[in-house]
């Protein structure tokens, strides 16, 4: 009879448990859709004012456009085909500063980790040089390496580099020292206490500098195409000035901003994959 009562009260809480967790993925779903719709609708409104504010002549049609205007210009440049050389361009050069900006940037972060002697070496130049104007140096990247591919990368890497060391680093150093003391009270090594716990502690924040570095290889690489690109998305923008077509100006602005969202995006569904399978 108590074996009956208690398998009795085992289902009715657990039956109370995936109601619970039900509703809280209902409230979840809802909250979910809200955001969509408000952030939507807020997109909506900009591009409804945008037009008619240019159509009614409250902003200057010739130096902002409208968004009937650029969107034409896109979808002709999509037609021609003429869109394409340029936007591939770009995508690739930002694919290869994100991930190399990553991938040396924390190296690096584990190689002062390592050594407190070369942290303590290094911290005023990495302060100074993230200080530093990149474009300033470009014109020092183009003499090094030519007004190419090259070049646009290095300065994209001048700028991921530096940001996802200093973030790394930082990630490391605040693991609770507690942690580590109990790994090497048991005779663990360096390397047993690194992959064991500072890594794994500062997984999500690695994992999350991939976001910050989506804009930063974008910034890196629009100022690079400034300088010295033939092709590309920041060349169009600059020809877009120089010969007054400002609805190009907007229009690659435009798809920038889009592309750089879905890259966000397909990171962010990333880094949930990551931290899933944790």
């Amino acid at each position: 009879m108590r074996h009956t009562e208690q398998s009795g009260l085992l289902a009715s809480r657990e039956q109370w448990l995936q109601q619970l967790h039900g509703n809280y993925k209902k409230t979840k779903h809802r909250w979910r859709n809200q955001v969509i719709v408000v952030r939507s609708s807020l997109l909506l409104l900009f591009f409804v004012l945008w037009e008619a504010g240019a159509r009614m002549g409250w902003i200057d049609e010739l130096l902002f456009s409208y968004p009937t205007k650029i969107f034409r210009q896109i979808w002709g440049d999509m037609v021609s085909g003429s869109l394409w050389p340029h936007l591939g361009i770009t995508v690739g050069e930002t694919a290869v500063g994100f991930v190399l900006g990553t991938l040396l940037g924390t190296l690096l972060a584990v190689i002062i980790w390592w050594s407190p002697f070369l942290s303590e070496v290094l911290d005023p130049y990495m302060v100074v040089f993230n200080s530093m104007p990149k474009v300033a140096l470009g014109p020092i990247f183009i003499v090094m390496f030519g007004a190419g591919f090259t070049a646009i990368v290095v300065t994209t890497l001048s700028i991921t580099v530096i940001i996802t060391t200093l973030v790394v680093y930082n990630s490391f150093c605040s693991v609770d020292p507690n942690l580590v003391k109990v790994v090497r009270s048991f005779g663990a090594s360096r390397v047993q206490v690194f992959f064991k716990v500072i890594l794994p502690a500062s997984f999500p924040t690695v994992v999350s500098t991939l976001k910050v570095n989506v804009g930063m290889s974008w910034v890196g690489v629009i100022v690079g195409e400034f300088l010295v690109a033939k092709s590309g998305l920041g060349y169009l923008i600059i020809y877009g000035f120089q010969v007054f077509n400002f609805t190009l100006v907007m229009s690659s602005l435009l798809i920038i901003a889009a592309v750089a969202t879905a890259m966000y995006q397909l990171v962010v569904y990333l880094e949930k994959r990551l931290l899933s399978r944790r």
